[in-house]
Formats: structure tokens, C-alpha cells, sequence
């Protein structure tokens, strides 16, 4: 339920208010399918994206290919960890949190969020963690284990994939946005 004072059960960002999770569901409602025509869009073709990309990588690609000299690459990579391969060893507790994540993305996020660019970064995070959670629970070696595949690679940075894009692009948008209501309250 809405706070006293809250206009309409909103909950401005950045506005001191700490709502619970209850809070927050119980003031933006669900919308219908037709407010969320961009999310499914952007989550579904990337998603795709994603997927056909790494198809076609690890059937065609057997050695690294230069694009850029040597700062951009294409490259073959299964990444038993998280980002820069760290956290090898915790490949089961990365694809529970994937999991995790997608599940709050798909039914309590998406189908609250309003606006265009709310819809497309959402979308962006869902095709995201479901690239790379497809590949932990689909690869090998095998359910909740699985590497992910990571193919795009730039010199002194990482080796990447379309999923990691999309998590990155979406993170971006949040810090903008966020920025920017930071600096428009002062």
C-alpha cells in the first residue's frame, strides 16, 4: 500500500523513500501485453541474436580472426566463470542467480514497466540473462554447468558475447537515467 503523502502510490528514484518489495508491487501495476509489444520484441530477437551467433561461432570458427589488427578479434571462448572468467569454480551458484534473475525479470519486472525505454532496457536485461543462462543449463558439461560462450574479443579487455551486450547496454541506459534525475533534482 502507499505511503501517506506518496502521490498516487508513486515511488520517485531518488527520492529517500526505502519501499519494500510488497510496496513496490502493490503500486505499479500489471500491464496487458500490448504495453510491452518493444520488450518482447527486443528480448526475443536479441535473444535470438545471441543464440545464432554462438551457433554459428562454434561451427565455423577454429581459429582467432583479426577485424581490427589485434584489438578486435573474434575468438572462441567457453567461459566456465562469470565476467573475465573469474569465479570458475561457481558455476552452479551463477546459473541458480541467472535463473533467479530471469524469473523476477519476466514476472514481477516486465509486466510493470511502462514506457518505451523502460520496455527496451528490460528487454535488453532479459535476453541478456537468458543468453547466458541458456548456456550454463544447456552446454557443456551439462545442466547448471555449462560454459558460456563468449566470441568477441578486444586486446587488454575481455572476450564477450551478444548476452553480455545486452547486460552492458542496459546497465549503461540505468546509469544515464539515473544521472540524470540525479543532476535534474539539484
Amino acid at each position: 500500500m502507499p505511503e501517506p503523502g506518496d502521490e498516487a502510490g508513486s515511488i520517485e528514484p531518488g527520492s529517500g523513500d526505502h519501499a519494500s518489495i510488497k510496496t513496490l508491487l502493490a503500486t505499479h501495476r500489471v500491464l496487458g501485453l500490448r504495453h510491452h509489444v518493444v520488450l518482447v520484441i527486443v528480448a526475443v530477437g536479441l535473444l535470438a541474436v545471441d543464440w545464432a551467433t554462438k551457433q554459428i561461432v562454434l561451427h565455423h570458427l577454429r581459429s582467432p580472426v583479426h577485424i581490427v589488427g589485434t584489438w578486435l578479434q573474434l575468438q572462441l571462448l567457453s567461459n566456465p566463470g562469470a565476467a573475465f572468467s573469474l569465479g570458475e569454480g561457481f558455476t552452479v551458484f551463477f546459473a541458480c542467480l541467472g535463473l533467479v534473475a530471469l524469473v523476477v525479470l519476466v514476472f514481477l519486472v516486465a509486466p510493470r514497466v511502462s514506457g518505451r525505454l523502460p520496455n527496451v532496457v528490460v528487454g535488453l536485461l532479459i535476453a541478456g540473462v537468458a543468453g547466458n543462462l541458456g548456456d550454463r543449463l544447456f552446454r557443456y558439461p551439462g545442466p547448471f554447468h555449462g560454459y558460456v560462450i563468449d566470441w568477441i574479443g578486444l586486446r587488454y579487455f575481455a572476450v564477450f558475447n551478444v548476452a553480455d551486450m545486452c547486460i552492458t547496454a542496459a546497465a549503461v541506459v540505468i546509469i544515464v537515467a539515473l544521472l540524470r534525475t540525479s543532476l535534474r533534482e539539484r
